[in-house]
């Protein structure tokens, strides 16, 4: 399909503009206008867009693209290489950042809800992007950290009492541990982010409230799969998700 025709649908399903991001959503770097491959992953790093090239790809769908406010901003060393590599092979390069975590469906938050089996019901922090839900029955935090390191592939680290039980949660992948005190307010019995900060430590001690730190790359893995894989579904594009691993 024409990557027009790609990139015009993504912005009628994402809405970027209900948000008010950090950096371009959309296309960020122009390639060739068909689009029959497609290389899905979390960060346009060095090493996706080698695999990119190495697979042939005419577009590369990412969560984390480039040109973030306040960077550098000429195209020097690490930046140019990046640039270079994506002009020489003739890749788009699709980025969606806010968008693709807070979409109902195929966004982080979404898929991370449907992979631990919570039930959302509401939102909450700035631009809606922290979601909050319950558990079908109250649930042992030890039991909860044992699924989130199954399903996401890496052990999270968990600031908190295990033996807890827990009915109530808050979560926002990525580096949201901003939103953990406005989650205590509102009741959670736990708060699920990808990061965590020095003070967070304090706030979850002494609020008693568990926060659990599932890593940001592991967090956001699911968003562009989902949406990768119903770009195949609905156009009959290839698309591949690939993983360039990061403990982060």
């Amino acid at each position: 399909m024409k990557c027009q025709e790609l990139t015009r649908y993504l912005e009628q399903l994402l809405e970027p503009g209900r948000f008010r991001d950090y950096c371009p959503n959309g296309l960020q770097v122009e390639g060739r206008p068909e689009v029959r491959r497609l290389i899905a992953g979390v960060t346009a790093s060095q090493a996706l867009l080698d695999a990119a090239v190495e697979r042939g790809a005419d577009a590369l769908l990412v969560h984390h693209g480039w040109f973030w406010r306040g960077e550098e901003g000429r195209v020097t060393g690490l930046r140019k290489t990046r640039l270079q590599t994506l002009l020489q092979h003739d890749i788009n390069l699709i980025a969606y950042h806010l968008p693709l975590d807070g979409h109902p469906e195929f966004g982080n938050n979404a898929q991370l809800a449907r992979r631990l089996g919570w039930t959302p019901n509401a939102r909450f922090g700035e631009q809606d992007v922290g979601w909050l839900g319950t558990l079908e029955y109250p649930t042992p935090i030890s039991a909860i950290v044992d699924r989130v390191g199954r399903e996401l592939q890496r052990p999270p680290l968990l600031i908190g009492d295990g033996d807890r039980l827990v009915s109530r949660v808050g979560w926002c992948s990525g580096a949201a541990q901003g939103l953990f005190e406005q989650a205590i307010t509102l009741g959670v019995d736990l708060y699920l982010s990808g990061e965590i900060a020095e003070q967070t430590v304090h706030l979850a001690r002494e609020s008693g409230v568990a926060y659990l730190a599932a890593g940001h790359h592991a967090s956001e893995r699911f968003g562009v799969q989902a949406l990768a894989a119903h770009l195949a579904e609905r156009f009959g594009l290839d698309c591949q998700f690939v993983d360039i691993d990061n403990p982060v």
